[in-house]
């Protein structure tokens, strides 16, 4: 699948995303995606991710957003060269959407606050008729 990459302040975010054919019952307007992310910290200094924040989409148009602690229960501090990969997913009752969001970052030895851009990407399964992009 195609990576879609977003660069914040030296922090890197990539993602793709998989259709789960296994997971997903197109017959019930159930349409299920894992997605891989790697942060990566290309700056000079250590970044945290405190929270984040999504905003997922469907094909409608209708437009859901996520905001919590840390990703997958981790609040992961990177070093300057360090990356963090995490997999997750997200259900649709469509069959396509997209997805973009926040990471909310720290740098722990100022306390200064800033946002990591997560990159929108496409959620496409065998079931649409074209790719939302």
């Amino acid at each position: 699948m195609k990576p879609y990459t977003a660069i914040t302040r030296g922090v890197r975010v990539t993602v793709r995303a998989f259709y789960l054919e296994d997971q997903s019952e197109p017959d019930q307007g159930q349409y299920v995606w894992a997605y891989k992310v790697e942060i990566a910290n290309g700056g000079a200094v250590a970044v945290q991710l405190l929270k984040r924040t999504w905003l997922i989409t469907d094909g409608q148009g209708r437009t859901m957003r996520i905001h919590g602690d840390g990703v997958v229960g981790e609040q992961p501090v990177l070093e300057p060269g360090e990356s963090f990969d995490y997999t997750s997913g997200t259900p649709l009752p469509t069959p396509s959407g997209f997805m973009r969001g926040t990471y909310h970052m720290v740098i722990p030895d100022t306390g200064e606050e800033f946002d990591a851009e997560v990159p929108a990407f496409s959620l496409d399964s065998p079931y649409q008729a074209g790719g939302v992009h």
